[in-house]
């Protein structure tokens, strides 16, 4: 299968529009605030759309209602992300009515959603720009018509477009990066809205991940995240490497400390990729794999195309070629038609592996899939009982996980200083755990030894040794 097509914002039309944004405020200060929601994908594009803001002359805000300039980067996976974003809209109406001149705007993922323009220019007629998943690129050409024509802008490409590259971007921090591989899912889970909204499967050019995290690493960046929805299938598309030869490549990178990966999908998790992990130094001994359901009729139901056999025989692989690596996953209670006994299947494979955390979530139907109209929806105090007995589980095994830290010396790439007590520094084991521990602030962005002294459910307390 050939690539597909791959532009450069450099040399698109789109890019001269920061320039015009730009002339446009005649070096006037001007202000703008992204609001996140969802995945750490949403996470990498606000990155994109801040860069692009930067460059049309807008400094970030600290606050959505002085802004000048207001984008929400929505999500669609959960209806609790919807119900925030139509809560912070709204409150958004009386400031819009006194500076009429503030642009509201919306992308992302939940505009992709069919009916949700609809919905917005009803409810919200207020709201400015509207631009989807696929054209991000033409947020500047967007804003410069709504902000010379003073007329609302909406923008939504149906189907996914070429991929492209050299977009600005903002980072924050310097210590660690994400870096989308690929964009879009071919899976279709009868539950997940984002084959819908995020287009069929793509993948980046290898060349162009190696050059940016290149590029990163002289930075400084020691730590990246390589994002998709499923990155076992980045290449599968094109006649590209395949991601374990992906990792190979930027296990080489000097100046890099460390690789990481999500999500992988089991029914594509391949022996060349434990052992790749395995292999390659940089790339850590931690992997989330959801699993989503431990009955083999639910996964049946979910379209996971695995059976809970299959995902214990990969978790004994995995542990086997890399004894202490940390697991995670993601578990849905109360998919439609989900029993006590599926359930216990659940409840029994979870304390099989004994995750090391979980992402534990209730099923939340989604207008468009499969799942939305399958019956026996189930009963909602039922799910309450479930998630009980399941977060309860998920905090022992988290305790017991962290107990092979006590009394022991990890490297640490220090990120920060805690956000609950800022004295202390913050960063991150190998193994993804969370360590807070005494220290100098120079000894952000470096990775130092830590002895851990203390464990709680979802940190480790640690004491800085000397050099």
């Amino acid at each position: 299968m050939q690539n597909q097509n791959i532009l450069s914002f450099n040399q698109m039309e789109e890019k001269q529009y920061l320039l015009k944004v730009k002339d446009f405020f005649n070096n006037k200060p001007h202000t703008y605030f992204v609001e996140t929601y969802g995945c750490q994908m949403n996470v990498r594009d606000s990155q994109t759309l801040k860069g692009m803001f930067e460059e049309m002359g807008y400094t970030e805000s600290a606050d959505r209602l002085s802004a000048d300039a207001v984008i929400f980067n929505t999500c669609c996976v959960r209806e609790g992300a919807e119900d925030r974003l139509l809560g912070n809209l709204g409150k958004l109406k009386s400031e819009k009515k006194k500076r009429p001149d503030m642009l509201v705007m919306i992308c992302g993922c939940m505009m992709q959603e069919k009916g949700s323009l609809e919905n917005i220019k009803k409810r919200f007629p207020f709201v400015d720009v509207v631009l989807g998943t696929h054209n991000t690129h033409q947020l500047p050409l967007l804003m410069f018509n709504a902000l010379t024509k003073k007329e609302k802008q909406y923008s939504l490409f149906e189907k996914e477009s070429s991929i492209v590259e050299d977009m600005p971007v903002l980072r924050e921090k310097d210590v660690f990066a994400f870096i989308n591989i690929m964009y879009g899912c071919n899976n279709f889970c009868s539950y997940c809205i984002v084959p819908y909204v995020r287009g069929r499967e793509r993948s980046r050019k290898s060349e162009d991940i190696i050059k940016e995290a290149e590029h990163l690493a002289l930075r400084g960046v020691k730590e990246i995240t390589l994002l998709g929805q499923n990155v076992n299938s980045y290449g599968k598309n094109t006649l590209d490497i395949t991601f374990p030869d992906l990792l190979r490549k930027l296990n080489q990178i000097d100046g890099l400390e460390r690789i990481r990966f999500m999500t992988s999908h089991p029914k594509d998790l391949s022996d060349d990729l434990i052992k790749a992990m395995a292999e390659c130094e940089k790339v850590c001994k931690y992997i989330h794999l959801p699993v989503q359901s431990g009955s083999n009729r639910i996964l049946e139901k979910m379209n996971r195309k695995y059976s809970r056999e299959d995902y214990l025989k990969i978790v004994e692989k995995l542990k086997k070629a890399m004894p202490d690596i940390a697991i995670t996953t993601d578990i849905i209670v109360g998919f439609p038609g989900e029993t006590d006994e599926d359930f216990q299947f659940t409840y029994d494979l979870y304390k099989e592996v004994c995750f090391n955390s979980a992402f534990t979530f209730i099923y939340s139907k989604r207008i468009g899939t499969p799942a939305a109209k399958m019956d026996g929806q189930v009963d909602s105090e039922k799910i309450k009982e479930r998630m009980a007995r399941l977060i309860a589980l998920s905090e022992e095994c988290s305790l017991k996980s962290n107990e092979i830290y006590l009394n022991k010396t990890y490297p640490v790439l220090v990120e920060g200083t805690a956000k609950k007590d800022e004295t202390l520094l913050c960063g991150k084991t190998d193994h993804g755990r969370t360590v807070v521990f005494n220290g100098s602030l120079d000894k952000i962005g470096k990775i130092v030894n830590v002895k851990i002294t203390k464990i709680k459910l979802n940190v480790l307390v640690g004491e800085l040794e000397e050099e």
